[in-house]
C-alpha cells in the first residue's frame, strides 16, 4: 500500500507541475484540471488535507467555478480552518442560491465555527424556511429539522458563553511536547511530572511510511518534567507501539498502569504495567467484561483503582457512544458494568471521561447537553448516598469552542488541567494545552450557602414551646464599631475603534484582547460599526495582546500594558488604523522570535505565524516576500545565511499548512537592517532576530 501511495503522490505532484507549466494562459481550464486531480486524490486515498489545497487553488483560479468552490468549502469543514469555508460557500450562494438544497445550512456551520453566531442563526433560519417550503423533499442534501434546531440552540449557547469568557489561562504546553502534526489525548500521573500522549509526527515514528491519508501513523509518546520544564518527547517504544496506529487512553494516578486503544474486536481497551526498570510491559486486554464486539475507546480509573469509567457504542445505550461504569471484583476482574444513565448520557455521543482524584467530580465530553458545537467538556458530581449525578455543567468559553473539545484531565487541586485543541497559537493541527484556573476548577461557579431553617416569628416559637417569663437584667447598649462601606471596583473600559488607514472609514474587523502571557480572554461587546468595548476586571496592571484581522488588510498584533479595575470609573480609547494589502506595503512580524544562532521558532512565535497563514488564506491572490533578519553577532556572511534560513523557516511553515510555495519569496538580509541596538539581548538583539513581510502583488 505504501509503495502505491508513493506513486500516487508523485504522480499527483507531477500532474500539478505540468498543469502550472502549460495551462497558465487559461485560468478556467487550469482550475478544472486542479479539480480533477483533487477528485482523483479523494477517490483513491483519504488524503483530504492535500486535496483541500488543490481544491482551494481551483476555486481561487476561477471564482465562478461553482463545483470547485463548493468542494473547497466542504473540505474545509472536514479538516481545519472550518471558519474559512464560508468564503467559498458564499461565492456559490451569490451565484446560484439553489446549487445545493442545504447551502444555507453549510454557510451557517462555517459561521458557527468562526464564533459569528448571529450570522450562523440567520443562515440556519434561512435553511428552515427553505425546508418549510419543501417539506417532502427527500434529496441526499437534505438536513433534517431537528439537526438544524440543535445547531441554532448551540449558536445561542455560544453567544452566551463567549460574552462571558471564563478566567482561564490556556497556553500551548510547548515545542518540547507539540509538533507540526496532530498531538492529542494527553494523560498525566498525579504528580504531573510525566505525560503520555498520541501523535502523528514523522520524527521518531516507528513506521517510515504513511497511512492512506498521507499522514504518519499514530504513535504513543511520553515526556518527563525536569524542574519546571518538560524534556523533549520520545517514542514510548516497540513493546507498546506497533508500526501501525497506536493511541493511549489513560494513566493511573501513580503512573503504574497505562491504558491504550487497539482496533481489535471493533475497538478494544488494553493495559500495560510499569516494569521495575521503569519501562512498560506488553499490552494485555482488559480482564472481565469491559471489551465487547462493539467499540470501546475511552477509559478513566479511580485513584484507588477499584472503579473505572469507559465509553462504548454497544446496544442498550441512549444513542451514539455512552459512558459506562464498572467495578473490580474479588478476582481482580472488571464486572458490574452499568450505563451512567440519562443525566450523563444523551442521544448524542459522549466521550473522554475523567474521574477526579476525589472520586466524585467527573469530567467528560458530549455533543449533547448545553453545548456550543461539537464535543464540549462538562462537569458533574456524584452523590454516593443517593447514587445520583448532578446536572452536567458546561465548562464554558474559551475552554470549549464550536469544534471538538475532548480528552480533558484535571490536576489534584483543580487549578490546572490539560487537553488538546486547535487554537490560534497552535504549532500544527491539534496541540496539547495547559489550562490554569486561579480559583480552582471546582470553585468557578457561585456556591449558595445552606442556612438552617429558623422561624422568624417568636410568637410562633412560644406557641410551640411554652417559655417562662424572665426578668432580664438591664444592659447598657454597646456602641457598634463603625463599618466602612465595602469598596466597589469598577471595570476598566477599553474602547477600540478600527478604521481604514487611508480614509479613516470604520471597519468591522475581528478584534480580540487577551493576556500576552496567559492568553486569558477579555470579554468584549460590539458597540457598532468598527467599535468594540472590552471590560477589564483584573485588579492589577497587566500585559495584553490586542489583535485585529480583516480580509484585504494587514493583520495587527499589538502588545500593550493596561491598568486594572479601580474604584473610579475609567475609560481608555484606542484607534487601530489598518492598512490595505497593496503592493509595496511592509509589516514587521514582531512576535516571531528565534532562538539564538538558530532558525527554530520559539513557542510564543506561533500566534503570529498562524495570523500570517490566515491572512494568506483569506487573500488568495496575495504574493509576499518574507525577509529574515539577524542580530550583529557573527560574521556578515554567516548572518546572511542564517537570516535566509529564518525566512525559509517561515515559508516552510506556511507551505506545510497548504499555502502555495509560489506565493512566497524568502530573502535573507542578515544584520543590515537592525531595529534596535545590538548591545543588549532582551531589548536589542532579540528584536533584531525578526521576520518582515512585503506585499509583492495582490
Amino acid at each position: 500500500m505504501s509503495s502505491i501511495r508513493s506513486v500516487l503522490i508523485f504522480s499527483t505532484f507531477y500532474l500539478v507541475f505540468h498543469i502550472s507549466a502549460f495551462s497558465q494562459g487559461d485560468p478556467k481550464e487550469t482550475a478544472r484540471q486542479y479539480l480533477e486531480v483533487a477528485e482523483g486524490m479523494i477517490t483513491e486515498t483519504k488524503a483530504i488535507d492535500d486535496a483541500r489545497g488543490l481544491m482551494v487553488t481551483a476555486a481561487d483560479l476561477d471564482t465562478t467555478f461553482l463545483k470547485a468552490n463548493y468542494e473547497a468549502g466542504r473540505l474545509h469543514l472536514l479538516t481545519i480552518g472550518k471558519d474559512l469555508a464560508v468564503k467559498y460557500f458564499q461565492r456559490v450562494y451569490r451565484q446560484d442560491p439553489n446549487y445545493r438544497f442545504d447551502i444555507e445550512f453549510s454557510i451557517g456551520r462555517s459561521y458557527q465555527y468562526g464564533l459569528e453566531f448571529d450570522k450562523a442563526i440567520e443562515y440556519y433560519t434561512r435553511y428552515k424556511e427553505r425546508l418549510a417550503k419543501k417539506p417532502n423533499y427527500q434529496g441526499r442534501d437534505k438536513v433534517d429539522l431537528a439537526t438544524v434546531d440543535r445547531h441554532i440552540y448551540e449558536s445561542q449557547n455560544g453567544k452566551e458563553f463567549t460574552s462571558n469568557p471564563g478566567n482561564f489561562s490556556i497556553v500551548n504546553i510547548g515545542r518540547e511536547i507539540n509538533s507540526e502534526y496532530e498531538d492529542y489525548a494527553p494523560v498525566l500521573n498525579e504528580k504531573e511530572d510525566e505525560i503520555v500522549f498520541t501523535t502523528r509526527r514523522r520524527e521518531d515514528n516507528l513506521n517510515e511510511n504513511v497511512d492512506n491519508d498521507n499522514k504518519p501513523f499514530e504513535d504513543i509518546f511520553y515526556a518527563k518534567k525536569s524542574g519546571n520544564t518538560w524534556t523533549y518527547a520520545k517514542n514510548i517504544g516497540t513493546k507498546v507501539n506497533t508500526p501501525y496506529h497506536d493511541s493511549n487512553l489513560a494513566l493511573s494516578a501513580d503512573g503504574s498502569i497505562l491504558f491504550i486503544y487497539k482496533d481489535d474486536g471493533g475497538g478494544d481497551i488494553y493495559f500495560c504495567d510499569r516494569q521495575p526498570d521503569g519501562s512498560w510491559g506488553a499490552p494485555k486486554p482488559m480482564p472481565g467484561i469491559i471489551n465487547s464486539s462493539f467499540e470501546e475507546k475511552s477509559i478513566t480509573i479511580s485513584k484507588d483503582e477499584k472503579t473505572l469509567y469507559f465509553t462504548s457504542n454497544r446496544p442498550g445505550g441512549y444513542g451514539g457512544t455512552d459512558i459506562y461504569r464498572a467495578t473490580k471484583d474479588s478476582k481482580g476482574e472488571w464486572s458490574n458494568v452499568k450505563n451512567l444513565g440519562p443525566v450523563i448520557n444523551t442521544e448524542f455521543d459522549e466521550d473522554g471521561p475523567f474521574i477526579d482524584y476525589d472520586d466524585v467530580t467527573f469530567y467528560f465530553s458530549s455533543k449533547g447537553h448545553k453545548g456550543m458545537g461539537g464535543h464540549d467538556i462538562f462537569r458533574s458530581t456524584y452523590n454516593p448516598q443517593k447514587n445520583e449525578w448532578s446536572e452536567p455543567t458546561n465548562l464554558g468559553y474559551p475552554i470549549n469552542t464550536p469544534d471538538d473539545d475532548v480528552y480533558f484531565i484535571s490536576s489534584v487541586d483543580g487549578k490546572r488541567a490539560y487537553y488538546s485543541s486547535v487554537r490560534d497559537d497552535g504549532m500544527g493541527y491539534t496541540d496539547i494545552y495547559l489550562i490554569t484556573i486561579p480559583e480552582g476548577l471546582k470553585n468557578t461557579e457561585p456556591i449558595t450557602a445552606i442556612k438552617p431553617d429558623v422561624p422568624k416569628d417568636t410568637a410562633t416559637v412560644a406557641a410551640i414551646i411554652p417559655v417562662e417569663p424572665k426578668v432580664e437584667p438591664k444592659v447598657e447598649p454597646k456602641t457598634e464599631p463603625k463599618v466602612e462601606p465595602k469598596k466597589v471596583l469598577q471595570p476598566l473600559k477599553y474602547i477600540v475603534s478600527v478604521v481604514d488607514a487611508s480614509d479613516q472609514a470604520p471597519l468591522n474587523a475581528k478584534v480580540k484582547l487577551q493576556g500576552a502571557k496567559d492568553n486569558v480572554i477579555v470579554g468584549a461587546e460590539n458597540m457598532g460599526t468598527g467599535v468594540y468595548q472590552f471590560s477589564i476586571v483584573n485588579t492589577k496592571s497587566k500585559e495584553y495582546r490586542l489583535s485585529a484581522e480583516l480580509e484585504g488588510y494587514v493583520f495587527q498584533n499589538i502588545n500593550l500594558t493596561l491598568e486594572g479595575a479601580s474604584e473610579q470609573e475609567k475609560t481608555l480609547t484606542r484607534t487601530i488604523a489598518m492598512r490595505k494589502l497593496s503592493v509595496g506595503v511592509t509589516s514587521i512580524l514582531r512576535n516571531i522570535y528565534f532562538d539564538f544562532d538558530k532558525a527554530t521558532f520559539k513557542t510564543e512565535a506561533y500566534p503570529e505565524l498562524n495570523k500570517l497563514e490566515a491572512m494568506m488564506r483569506q487573500n488568495e491572490n496575495l504574493m509576499v516576500e518574507i525577509g529574515g533578519h539577524t542580530d550583529a553577532v557573527g560574521t556578515k556572511a554567516y548572518n546572511m545565511i542564517l537570516s535566509k534560513r529564518r525566512a525559509e523557516a517561515v515559508k516552510d511553515f506556511l507551505t506545510k499548512k497548504g499555502i502555495d510555495a509560489r506565493r512566497i519569496t524568502a530573502v535573507g538580509y542578515g544584520k543590515t537592517k537592525p531595529l534596535a541596538s545590538n548591545d543588549d539581548e532582551d531589548e536589542g538583539r532579540e528584536l533584531n532576530r525578526r521576520v518582515e513581510f512585503k506585499v509583492l502583488s495582490n
